[in-house]
Parts: C-alpha cells; structure tokens; sequence
C-alpha cells in the first residue's frame, strides 16, 4: 500500500505481508526512546476542532483513571527496566507496546490530537502482528487527521482501515475482523466535509445499524437526511445497500408520491408498517401521520409572460402549457399579463385591484431580476411567487420560489450516476458555445468530488478542427503517424487500422442534436476494430425528439446514445401520453426548446398550490413533465431526469441501476 503523507507528521503506512513480523527489542527500544522525549518536550496546544454538524458528533471524551501522560510515564519507566536487563521479556515488551496504545487513544480523547497522530503513527510499526491494535490505531489517525481538518489524509487511513477488515475476511487461518461504529462515524464526518452526501449518508446507515443506543431522535435525524434526496441520490445509495434500505427507500416514494394527500398517505403507511413491522423507521410514521401538506387556496393568479416582442414564441407557449394544466377549473382565475407591456412601476396597483393572491413568472431573467427588485418594496407583490427563471442578483423570499431548469443540474446527475458504472478514464467531448461549456465543467466537477480523479475536457469546433480535436483527443493521429513509420521503414506497405487509445472506457458528449448526428458516428468509425466500444452518454441537448418524429434522416447514426431527458420529449411511464398527443396534433411543428418551456409551464401551474406544502414537507414530489421536482432549502425547484438510449431505431426508456 502507499504512504500517506501529511503536513507535519509522518504517517506509516501497512504491509499486510509484513504484519506478522517480530519487532526486535532494540528496535522497540529505540522507537519507545525517541517516541517519549517527544511528546516530552511537544508543548503543542491541542488543536481546536470546528463546529461540528449537529447529531453526527463523534463522541471523544470518556472517564479514565489515567491520563495520556501517566501512560507515557509508565511506559518510559518500563523502558527504562528494559534497558538494564538482559533478557527483557516478550511479556514486558507487549506491556510497554500496550501503554503506547492506549496513550495514543487517551490523546485522542483528551483532544490533543498532534500527540494522537503522532504516537499512534509510531505504535502501529510495533503492533502490526496485531491486526485488532492496528485496525484501531488507524481510525485513531484517521480521527485525528479529520478532526485537524485533513480530511482527504484521513479518508486514506479509513481506506486502510478497509483494506485490512476485507484482509482478514479473505484469509482463512486468522481472527476476522469487522468494520466498526467508530469507522463509520468518523466516515461521516469525513465525507459531509468532502461535500459527498450519498457516501455519507450510506456511513450513516450503517453507524446507525451498529449504535446499540441509537433513539427515536436519530432516526429522526436520519430520515430529515434522507427527505432531501433527490430520486437519482435515493438510487446511488440504494446502490450502496446499507442496512435498511429496502424499507427507507420504499418508505421515501411513498412519502414523495402521496405525501400531499394525507389520506392516500395515511393508507401506504399502514401497508408499510404491515410488511415492515421490525424497521426503525417505524418509530415516526405517526410523526409523518400529524403532518399538515394542506395546500394553499388558490383563487386569482396573475402570470407574467412575454406575449409580444422578440421571446413571444417563448411566452406563449409557456401560457399554452399554463391552459392545458388548468382545465377551465372554474374555483381559480387567471390574469395572464405581457411583461413587454406592463406598467411595472404600478403593477402593485393592478394586483390589488385583480386581487391576485398567487403569481406565476416572470419568464425572462431580466424580468425576474426587476420583479423581485420591486417586490421588496411594495406589500402586494409580496404573495406566493412561482418564478419560471432564477434569479442573477437578489434572494428569494420565503414566499418566493423558482423553478430550475439550469442544464449544469442533469450534468451533475450525469457525472454522479456515470462515477458508480465502474468507468475509470472518462473524457468529456464538448463544443465551445457557452451552454456546453457550463455543462462540461458541472460534469468534470462533480466527477472530482464522486472519484476524486480528475477528467479531460475535449472542446470542439465545426468541421475539420471538430475531426483534428477528436482525433487527437483520441490518440488516432498518434496511430496514423505509428503506422506511416513502419511503412518508411518497410519495402512493402502494412495494411494496418489506427486504432484508439485504450484508456479511454467512456465519453460524454456535450453539443446540440446536430452536433451529435456529426459527432457520435465519428466516434464509432475511429474506434479501433481491437478494442472495446467505448460507451457515448450525452446530455439532453443531445436528443431532438422533434428531429427523431418529423426528420426523414435515419437514427442509425445514433445507435447506442444514452442521455438525460425529461419525461415529456421520451416515451416513458412518467409522460403525460394523452396530453403528448393533443400536443402534436395542434402543434405539429414545435420545436423542442419551446416543447420544454411548454411542460415548464404545464408543471407551474401545478406546482402553485403545492410548493407550499413541499416547503412544509420536504419529503413531498411532484412527478411532473419536466422531470421529478423537489424543493431545496433555498427555494429553488429542481429536477431528477430520467435516461433515453436510441437502440433498434427507436428511443426508449433505460433505468441506469
């Protein structure tokens, strides 16, 4: 295994190879000498540790009937016996070995956690014939490493710490150890701090399947974790396979799928605790049962939208999506108001006058920016706001919302998902415009923080510099110039293929539908005919589901593409089918940007009465056409899209496990 470095201290590393080896007594001698006189003569002050989160601290300080330095003590004056003698014992040796062990520990406790690193490092070189003592001296590390706030130092001395359990689980002639409570807590500390929060979560699930003491408070604790999930998190970590997880997970979608009707709810919770009578959750269905999801009454709605000017396409057919949800559902009115010719100064005025007590849009940015502006300084604007942009500049409100639609969001989802698919050498192909770069560095960032491996962006340009950068992004000109080579050197010509690098096992690919039509069969043709296809996923930018209905072109040339998509451009369960019909029969012709902005505004219309609740309740989802929405706790509504793949000339729905 490799060493660890860190900043001040040395830090051993383990070779399970060399675990049983004797330590010599002049060996242990020297170590024990040098060890004392330095904690001797290191007047460090413990290191304060920060604020820790609330419910995950780890408990550090315990009653001792001796302090790390009186073990120390007792320990030197051993050593000194040892040294006189002429046959020092094993049984003295072990003693002085065990006092170190436990200082290191007290250290710990005493949160003095540089002696902790320390004395912990230099122990474990004299027990690695005791697999439990170094199991325990490494979370020590790792304790310590975390509480000084090296925390990616720290994840590699639990890696260690698992190495060695899978060790012992793998060798038949010694002691089998098991991951401790201790492990996992201190994991989770670790992996909140990296900004991991599936992994963390799967560390807490565990730690809480270990703690024997564990109460109704952490369950609760853990279930305010697990209501925030978005539906791709609550799949990733199903993926882990914690304790518990099959009741949590099906406890979730019911919570999200009924949560805003008590009395469907009140009826799958009952069925819940029938086929899971010994789960923990059990312990706060009846908290989940006095929730209040009542939704807001909703009567006069003013939506604004650009019904004139250059974005009038936009606008209506956002108003169209708004109609179509609506129904001519007599107990609501609704205002709607063009923002390229509303009198904004006096828009509060003619609020009051509509009585409107619920507001949808505005759609355009710089409208969001110039309601929200007015807003904080006239009372009849200040009601519940369903904004269909976000915000640049000002803060929402607490009754202020926004729907998110940012495309860095299913880049994210992408990146997270694709980390789990045992990809290693990934490289993201990416066109220069400014969208795609926003994607292709949401999705590089967040396979930095799922792996901690870095990936390569390729950007391209149309045409011939599109084919010099993908050839050179997959080593093909390297392998054109290899075979030219031999060919100089030989009187008669090789037939030889270029063939790609081999490094690469996955792309994503970040363009428009054109693009892609361009692009993935380039890919296809230069892959070597000796390797493994590589696999090409995309984002939803990537698929034209209008191209694919009213294009003559085939999609053989997209064979294989995988990407995001929100359910209303895909064939899936979650598509509205009869609505997608009407659709097309009355607009034939729309193109998928405005085919987006109508389920946007399908989904608004919606979600007005119920973002209140889903405020109230974090666990409640709305399973709309845009994807699965879920309120975060800065007002913002984002979304969980689902996965299309073309195979067998068609589009289809693909669950990615």
């Amino acid at each position: 295994m490799s060493q660890t470095n860190f900043p001040v201290f040395q830090l051993a590393s383990i070779s399970f190879i060399k675990l049983f080896k004797p330590i010599r007594a002049s060996f242990l001698l020297t170590v024990l000498l040098f060890t004392t006189v330095f904690i001797s003569a290191c007047s460090t002050k413990p290191v304060t540790k920060k604020a820790e989160t609330p419910d995950k601290t780890i408990t550090k300080t315990v009653i001792t009937k001796e302090t790390a330095e009186e073990k120390l003590a007792l320990a030197q004056t051993l050593n000194a016996q040892l040294a006189t003698s002429e046959r020092p014992s094993l049984e003295q040796q072990a003693k002085v070995t065990q006092l170190l062990f436990e200082a290191s520990e007290l250290f710990l406790q005493q949160q003095n956690y540089p002696k902790a690193l320390w004395l912990a490092n230099k122990t474990t070189e004299l027990v690695q014939g005791d697999l439990h003592k170094t199991y325990l001296l490494l979370l020590v590390k790792a304790n310590s490493l975390q509480a000084l706030n090296y925390y990616q130092q720290a994840n590699k001395q639990l890696q260690l710490a698992s190495e060695l359990i899978t060790y012992t689980e793998n060798d038949n002639s010694i002691k089998t150890l098991k991951l401790t409570l201790n492990y996992y807590l201190i994991s989770t500390e670790v992996l909140i701090a990296q900004d991991k929060k599936v992994p963390a979560l799967n560390a807490q699930l565990n730690a809480f399947a270990l703690n024997n003491h564990a109460s109704t408070e952490d369950v609760i604790s853990l279930w305010h974790e697990l209501e925030t999930l978005t539906q791709w998190q609550i799949t990733l970590l199903s993926n882990s396979k914690p304790p518990f997880i099959k009741g949590w997970k099906t406890l979730l979608f019911y919570s999200h799928k009924f949560g805003s009707n008590p009395s469907q709810l009140a009826r799958y919770l009952s069925l819940w605790q029938q086929k899971n009578p010994t789960h923990p959750a059990m312990s706060i269905i009846e908290q989940l049962l006095a929730s209040d999801p009542s939704i807001l009454q909703v009567e006069n709605i003013a939506i604004l939208l650009p019904l004139s000017g250059n974005q009038k396409n936009a606008g209506l057919a956002a108003q169209q999506g708004i109609l179509a949800a609506y129904k001519n559902n007599t107990s609501s009115n609704m205002h709607f108001i063009d923002t390229n010719k509303v009198d904004w100064e006096n828009l509060a005025i003619h609020f009051g006058e509509l009585k409107v007590d619920h507001i949808i849009g505005p759609l355009l940015k710089a409208n969001v920016e110039k309601h929200l502006a007015l807003s904080t300084l006239q009372a009849e604007l200040q009601i519940p706001t369903l904004l269909l942009n976000l915000p640049l500049q000002h803060a929402l409100a607490p009754y202020q919302f926004a729907l998110s639609m940012r495309p860095e969001d299913e880049a994210i989802q992408a990146a997270a998902t694709l980390s789990q698919q045992n990809y290693n050498s990934p490289i993201i192909i990416s066109h220069q415009d400014r969208v795609s770069k926003r994607i292709a560095l949401a999705f590089s960032q967040q396979w930095q923080v799922s792996t901690g491996n870095p990936v390569d962006i390729v950007y391209f340009n149309q045409g011939k510099e599109m084919q010099a950068s993908l050839k050179e992004s997959l080593d093909i000109d390297a392998s054109q110039t290899r075979i030219k080579q031999l060919n100089s050197r030989l009187k008669h010509t090789i037939k030889s293929e270029p063939r790609n690098r081999r490094d690469i096992d996955m792309i994503y690919l970040v363009g428009t539908a054109a693009q892609t039509r361009l692009i993935k069969p380039y890919i296809d043709v230069n892959t070597s005919p000796f390797a493994d296809i590589i696999p090409v996923y995309a984002s939803s930018r990537s698929h034209s589901n209008f191209n694919d209905k009213n294009s003559s072109s085939s999609t053989n040339d997209l064979q294989g593409l995988t990407f995001t998509q929100m359910p209303w451009l895909l064939n899936s369960k979650q598509q509205n089918k009869p609505l997608t019909k009407l659709s097309e029969r009355l607009w034939p012709k729309r193109t998928d940007s405005l085919s987006r902005i109508f389920a946007m505004g399908f989904d608004s219309y919606n979600l007005l009465g119920k973002v209140s609740q889903m405020k109230r309740a974090p666990y409640v989802r709305h399973f709309g056409q845009t994807g699965t929405l879920k309120l975060n706790a800065e007002n913002v509504i984002t979304r969980s899209l689902i996965w299309g793949r073309y195979q067998n000339d068609e589009v289809t729905q693909v669950v990615m496990d």
